[in-house]
């Protein structure tokens, strides 16, 4: 009952930015984490970044760290990732995800495709 939309993927050269958001309805969101996730071609769904709903407490991947920063709007119930520097090797689509704390994630959104060239 958690509904996610991601947007503001595209096209940008290397150093540039982007700014995705998720947007989330449905269930309440203050018990849930949400997480930011992506896939490459041909490559295994890889961990980005989570925040806490409640707290704001922030995880990041080490291969992002120090470029991309989570963050969250509660009135807007929209979560946001900042990404700067970007890198050719950021190129994924990426996945807007949530679920309960302590558990595994249990609601995707459809995907927004990030490219980055060199």
């Amino acid at each position: 009952q958690v509904q996610l939309v991601e947007s503001g993927g595209g096209l940008v050269q290397a150093g540039g930015s982007l700014r995705l958001s998720c947007a989330a309805s449905g269930r309440t969101l203050s018990t849930r984490v949400m997480g930011w996730f992506r896939q490459a071609p041909g490559m295994e769904r890889e961990f980005v970044a989570r925040i806490y709903w409640s707290g704001g407490s922030t995880y990041y991947a080490d291969s992002v760290k120090g470029r991309f920063t989570i963050s969250r709007d509660n009135a807007k119930n929209t979560v946001y990732l900042q990404m700067n520097s970007l890198k050719p090797e950021d190129t994924a689509v990426y996945y807007c995800a949530t679920g309960n704390r302590g558990s595994s994630y249990d609601y995707w959104g459809q995907g927004t495709q990030v490219t980055v060239s060199s």
